[in-house]
């Protein structure tokens, strides 16, 4: 399995606003990726800063979704990519 994190500036007050939209309009957008397994939105209520993490089959599903995830994702501090090396659910 594969990865790609977002990282995202914001301010505290918009938090709840970028869950609803990711709720609303992100998840459904990404279920359509094909080779996308799951996303993980996370967020500090504090400073404001969020990551996404989305899930994939492989490193080429990854690399395929690029451009969609790209219009997904619009402006996005940093872009990474990992291969799971554990995945151990408990």
């Amino acid at each position: 399995m594969f990865v790609r994190v977002s990282t995202f500036a914001g301010s505290p007050d918009q938090v709840d606003e970028s869950i609803r939209e990711g709720r609303e309009q992100i998840v459904p957008a990404v279920r359509q990726i094909r080779g996308c397994k799951g996303l993980l939105y996370l967020v500090d209520r504090t400073t404001g800063k969020a990551m996404s993490v989305t899930l994939w089959e492989t490193e080429e599903a990854m690399r395929m979704s690029e451009q969609a995830a790209d219009q997904i994702r619009g402006e996005s501090v940093q872009v990474e990519r990992y291969e799971v090396a554990i995945d151990e659910p408990f």
